[in-house]
């Protein structure tokens, strides 16, 4: 919500205090918050970074930038109906548009947003890989795609030369939604993390970063109810445990879900809005879980997280080296 619902103000202490607590990843989106904005359309996250890393000479050596493309609606009102999408010219407008925003000559990541069947796969691949063989993109990410149209774009991307997508974005958090429903501001039906996409990023050693972990404050604002869509059996047992394991160690509901995700591999994305919940989500990625801890939370029921082959979780405890990523 930077550059709508959170003021330059307050962004630039955000950026600040992430970077001097030893952030780096910053992700945005050429779409954010056309929701939010009286034109209608995004853009107005990518311009204040811009403006903050111009303000700041230097800045753009300490951090990496990750932004995404193909969600911007096509006209105003029109989403999500008309989106950009990811044929090969919406991929280099929306690319040029996003440079000239953030005030950069390269990102280090770029998301392809949402999916876009009437673009070909190959179409998209391709523009993608033209941008990566320019040295303008580092790495290539997808978020909110199905996990077999993310397989087939790799083998794409393998047979033609090109930079393979090597992380994927997706909704997920401690408690899992019902089968069948979205948690609320996910409108994407692929937009869940599922047992698919984690089975992916397992086998092909791709990042897994989460969107929406603290479910907009639920965990611990009491102001705030946790969504219908997680009323359900499984859950109950969850937040016992949860809340369990936050009293043992001393630390908020909230913390203990970035602490978990780090320990079982995940790169949590806070978008957090006041100083005081960027300091806590950044202690809870220096926190390390008891084994015993990590165990308990993950043996509840049948999730990615708790499956013998999993390859990432860990046995003993421990915690990603990586930090969160602020996410405006």
């Amino acid at each position: 919500m930077f550059g709508t619902g959170v003021g330059e103000r307050d962004a630039f202490a955000l950026l600040d205090r992430f970077v001097d607590r030893g952030g780096v990843w910053i992700d945005t989106a050429d779409c954010y918050s056309f929701w939010a904005d009286s034109s209608g359309l995004g853009g107005q996250s990518e311009r204040l970074i811009g403006r903050w890393l111009r303000a700041r000479p230097g800045m753009r050596d300490r951090v990496k930038i990750s932004t995404k493309l193909g969600a911007q609606p096509a006209a105003p009102g029109s989403w999500p109906e008309h989106r950009a999408g990811l044929s090969a010219s919406a991929i280099h407008k929306a690319f040029d548009g996003s440079r000239m925003r953030l005030g950069v000559e390269n990102v280090d990541l770029l998301w392809i947003h949402q999916e876009d069947r009437a673009a070909s796969l190959e179409e998209t691949v391709s523009a993608l890989g033209e941008l990566t063989v320019a040295g303008v993109v580092a790495r290539v990410g997808a978020s909110n795609h199905p996990a077999w149209r993310v397989e087939s774009a790799r083998t794409l991307q393998a047979s033609l030369g090109f930079s393979e997508f090597d992380a994927l974005q997706h909704s997920t958090s401690y408690l899992l939604p019902r089968p069948g429903t979205l948690p609320p501001g996910v409108v994407h039906r692929f937009g869940p993390l599922s047992d698919e996409h984690r089975d992916l990023a397992v086998e092909r050693g791709m990042e897994v970063w989460a969107y929406s972990p603290l479910l907009s404050g639920a965990y611990d604002n009491p102001d705030k109810s946790v969504p219908d869509v997680y009323d359900q059996p499984g859950n109950v047992a969850r937040l016992r445990i949860l809340g369990d394991v936050a009293s043992e160690i001393g630390v908020t509901r909230g913390q203990v879900v970035l602490a978990w995700l780090l320990a079982n591999g995940v790169h949590p994305i806070l978008g957090g809005s006041k100083l005081y919940q960027l300091d806590a989500a950044l202690e809870a990625a220096t926190l390390r879980l008891p084994a015993d801890a990590l165990r308990r939370l993950n043996s509840v029921d049948r999730t990615p997280w708790s499956d013998p082959y999993n390859k990432i979780t860990s046995e003993t405890g421990g915690r990603s080296s990586a930090m969160g990523t602020l996410s405006e």
